[in-house]
């Protein structure tokens, strides 16, 4: 059975959408949801799924506690489900190829520091892109530049806003991450 952890800092609707499409699973599920705000409903949803969880400050992401208990509970994948903070240099070397970040847009249009969320969504609207759609890949050192896995695209019109957007993203996150996790295993 392969552990996987969730790192959010939000809502966590992908996180709890992952959560359940390996509740039932005979080849993984998530072994931790950790965010880096205490306040985080991520952390909620991953209680109402009797799955462990705990907030971490920036320093233990930094200085490395983080990646130690990842370590002692064994996990085999790092998924970033909306975490928000740059992964440091030593949890990558420390889980080679096996942490994955899902970003709302067509790499590498609409990456790189400070793009998340809303904001990729009202990016793609401003820049009149008729694509847009999800990046699943894996985290390097650089903002959005890790190695794709895999793409998704959905068409949008003059009509979308960033919020309708946002809706027909979350359709393809919901539909693909989980899947394209359990590739992964």
């Amino acid at each position: 059975m392969k552990n996987i952890a969730i790192l959010a800092s939000g809502s966590g609707t992908n996180a709890e959408n992952i959560i359940q499409y390996f509740e039932n699973s005979t080849k993984a599920k998530v072994a931790l949801v950790a965010s880096n705000r205490q306040d985080a409903y991520v952390l909620e949803r991953a209680k109402n799924h009797n799955v462990p969880n705990f907030s971490f400050s920036k320093s233990d992401l930094e200085e490395g506690k983080l990646a130690h208990q990842l370590e002692d509970m064994q996990i085999d994948l790092i998924v970033l489900a909306g975490f928000l903070l740059k992964i440091p240099d030593a949890l990558i070397k420390a889980f080679p190829d096996r942490i994955i970040n899902i970003h709302p847009a067509l790499l590498p249009k609409h990456g790189g520091k400070g793009m998340y969320g809303s904001r990729v969504h009202e990016a793609v609207k401003s820049k009149g892109d008729v694509l847009t759609g999800i990046t699943i890949h894996y985290v390097n050192e650089v903002y959005d530049e890790g190695r794709i896995i895999f793409q998704e695209s959905v068409e949008i019109d003059q009509r979308d806003t960033a919020e309708t957007i946002a809706g027909k993203v979350q359709v393809l996150e919901h539909k693909y991450f989980p899947k394209v996790i359990e590739s992964l295993l």
